[in-house]
């Protein structure tokens, strides 16, 4: 299985999730974590809760139809895994998260920022699975 290398894509990503990040955290004192958002525009504690995670989630799904209207076609996704291996995934994601606190967005980007001790040991931790989670689906599964 190749990966793509994308240095400029990616920091350009970087830039925009940092970015974004910084204003939700000036505009509304909160703290840019995706899961968190989402969760939160499903179970709102209030109309005005609701209100900035679902410009939120209108932003994260506008970008590639933003993306389409500057360059005339859609980002090209592929995805090497089988539905059911991807949604077993997701649900692993889903307990990590739980467990964790918070998502990779929320410690990984916003905690780490601000030097908090518990968002390092998380990204640790996601990163440490995560690279285990890949060693062991490659080199001894053969996947």
């Amino acid at each position: 299985m190749e990966t793509s290398f994308t240095p400029l894509a990616s920091l350009g990503g970087g830039i925009l999730i940092g970015c974004a990040a910084v204003c939700l955290m000036l505009l509304r004192g909160r703290i840019m974590g995706a899961t968190g958002i989402l969760s939160g525009a499903i179970w709102p504690a209030s109309r005005y809760d609701w209100t900035w995670r679902a410009a939120m989630l209108a932003g994260m799904f506008a970008g590639p139809w933003i993306y389409f209207a500057l360059t005339g076609a859609l980002p090209e996704i592929e995805v090497p895994s089988a539905t059911p291996l991807l949604i077993f995934g997701g649900l692993l994601v889903g307990v990590g998260v739980t467990l964790g606190s918070g998502c990779t967005s929320g410690h990984g980007v916003c905690g780490m920022a601000r030097l908090s001790p518990r968002s390092f040991a998380a990204t640790a931790t996601f990163m440490l699975t995560t690279g285990l989670t890949v060693y062991v689906i490659r080199h001894v599964l053969g996947g």
